[in-house]
């Protein structure tokens, strides 16, 4: 395991349980919306606890995708190399061809 793969590795913990609470957060959401179309509750905190897991996706999904692009940019290197022209690519296909 290197140096890197080490330092990624809390990180891409951190995204996968962002994911799978955006995952379940959903689910709920829809849960929760289907409960409230088909049987129409009328407990006094219902209106309250609907909205939750719609806020938690939200929340969850804004999480993820920082957590997920700070991922990506550990796992480039940190974005030190410029990026190549089209030219360049091009120059290495047909190097490679």
């Amino acid at each position: 395991m290197t140096d890197q793969d080490r330092s990624v590795w809390p990180l891409a913990l951190a995204v996968r349980w962002a994911g799978r609470l955006l995952c379940w957060a959903l689910g709920a959401g829809m849960a929760t919306a289907a409960v409230g179309l088909a049987v129409a509750p009328r407990a006094s905190w219902w209106p309250t606890l609907w909205p939750l897991p719609w806020y938690v996706t939200a929340a969850s999904a804004l999480l993820w995708a920082v957590l997920r692009a700070r991922e990506k940019y550990v796992l480039s290197g940190g974005g030190d190399d410029d990026p190549q022209t089209d030219e360049e690519v091009y120059a290495e296909w047909d190097q490679a061809a």
